[in-house]
């Protein structure tokens, strides 16, 4: 999504608000959790909608 349009992680970080490092956390999916004002600032820099961004992985756990 970066690509398409035609931004660097530096700049979405700048316009987001937010350290590289922790965007470079969210990017990798070493996040546990997002604040939904970082969520919704990202899908407004991007033009996206959150599911654009994020997938959800469901892990199996023993009983």
């Amino acid at each position: 999504m970066l690509a398409e349009r035609g931004m660097t992680l530096t700049d979405l970080a700048t316009k987001v608000g937010i350290t590289l490092a922790n965007l470079s956390v969210l990017k990798n999916g070493h996040a546990k959790a997002i604040r939904f004002t970082t969520l919704t600032a990202l899908c407004e820099v991007l033009s996206c909608q959150p599911s654009d961004l994020s997938t959800v992985r469901i892990s199996e756990q023993s009983e």
